[in-house]
């Protein structure tokens, strides 16, 4: 593992990402149980609010907890950002985002107007707290790199989207949607998917695999331009959307063929690692960037099919792709955590990080999650198999969790013992490279 770049002085208080990160899995558990609960034919809409609640289950209580976590730990670490009373902002945040997802999905599955208006309230506070922290750090900046760079544009995206998001969601609160209220939602998906998570799996790369797998680093075309183009790409997209909504494909086919040079080029980082050794996290990494691929294009085309897959579409690019970046990143986040902050304190006898996960059990945790995708596109012909998917989709975050845990744990015993050297007179700063 390449460590070069990394910060330890500024580092936030380990609780600050890991109530994210613990909360995350139980957001999916619960995806998965209204899933398992739901009526099929009402999920196969995108627009009923049984499949807005469960989208939203795993868009904000998953992937938007994990990411948070993730930028929470990294900005500091990598970046030299430091973020201001980062352990309160953490707690608020937390605290709002994780009441706010609950209000709402429970207001959107029983119609209850009152919900959904505190909801859309916690919700954008919860958003804006960390967003807008996140943001005003940026002005601390030494050191722009492309990994930086891509942050702080996904973060511009969040933030446009979380205002979207709450237009959207007060407007069913007072049960008053406005005339362009579809034409809204479909820019906020749009935009988060690929704006936000999508910008930001990229920009998180540029660091992620040559340090965690000791890939060859990522060229100046693609550390540079990609981001700008796909950003491009997107506001064309929504230019287009807007007026002239018959040519859409043809930003769609620009963001699309990105993704796919993306894509590519990490399956390539990946079969040229130095260690080739592999482990369930490259197997996430590899699925993701094959259902990317197949989701974008698959995206781009539906126009010819009056929308008719975006079902499909959803799933091979919520699921396929920025699920199984986020599980991937999981596995190697959450054990280098403890691994850093116990090593940080002075403890030198501790696992090391491959050692803190059960390898069985991750590989249980990824065989369940692929059965759960691809059942869920068969289910999609096949209403009726759809709750023998939910359950599996229920058994990996299950596992997940007990899996996030047991790091957790490992950390939690081992400060209560003494450590082998006394660091505090220590301040470790490696300046970042790149």
């Amino acid at each position: 593992m390449d460590l070069n770049g990394l910060s330890s002085d500024q580092a936030p208080p380990i609780s600050a990402p890991l109530r994210f990160f613990l909360t995350a899995p139980l957001f999916g558990i619960l995806a998965g149980i209204l899933i398992f609960l739901g009526d099929a034919d009402n999920l196969s809409s995108r627009y009923s609010l049984e499949s807005i609640a469960i989208t939203h289950a795993i868009t904000i209580g998953f992937v938007s907890f994990v990411m948070l976590g993730a930028l929470t730990q990294m900005l500091p670490v990598l970046a030299g950002i430091s973020i201001a009373r980062v352990g309160l902002v953490a707690k608020l945040s937390h605290l709002a985002l994780s009441s706010g997802t609950i209000f709402m999905i429970y207001g959107l599955m029983q119609n209850v107007a009152s919900l959904m208006l505190i909801s859309s309230i916690l919700l954008t506070i919860g958003f804006l707290i960390m967003i807008l922290s996140m943001l005003v750090a940026f002005r601390n900046v030494k050191n722009i790199t492309a990994s930086v760079r891509a942050i702080f544009i996904s973060l511009v995206f969040a933030l446009i989207v979380v205002l979207m998001g709450a237009q959207l969601l007060s407007s069913y609160g007072i049960s008053k949607l406005a005339s362009f209220h579809f034409i809204l939602a479909n820019i906020h998906s749009v935009w988060a998917i690929f704006g936000f998570a999508g910008v930001l799996i990229i920009g998180v790369s540029f660091h992620i695999l040559p340090m965690f797998y000791v890939a060859p680093r990522f060229k100046q075309f693609c550390k540079k331009r990609v981001v700008w183009l796909i950003t491009i790409g997107l506001i064309l997209w929504l230019v287009l959307n807007i007026f002239f909504d018959l040519y859409t494909v043809v930003a769609k086919i620009w963001i699309a063929t990105f993704f796919w040079a993306f894509s590519t080029t990490v399956w390539k980082k990946l079969s040229a690692r130095r260690r080739p050794i592999s482990d369930v996290t490259v197997w996430y990494w590899r699925v993701a960037t094959v259902f990317m691929t197949l989701g974008t294009f698959s995206w781009a085309i539906n126009d010819f099919y009056d929308e008719k897959y975006i079902v499909m579409v959803s799933i091979l690019i919520g699921g396929g792709f920025i699920l199984s970046i986020m599980l991937g990143m999981l596995y190697k986040i959450v054990p280098f955590l403890v691994w850093f902050h116990l090593n940080a304190k002075g403890y030198m006898s501790i696992p090391n990080m491959n050692e803190m996960i059960n390898k069985n059990l991750a590989k249980s945790q990824f065989l369940l999650f692929m059965i759960s995708l691809i059942g869920f596109m068969f289910s999609y012909y096949y209403i009726e198999i759809l709750p023998v998917f939910a359950t599996t989709f229920i058994l990996s975050m299950l596992i997940l969790e007990y899996n996030i845990i047991s790091p957790v744990l490992i950390y939690i015993r081992t400060i209560k013992t003494k450590p082998e050297f006394d660091m505090s007179a220590f301040n470790i700063s490696v300046e970042g490279i790149e």
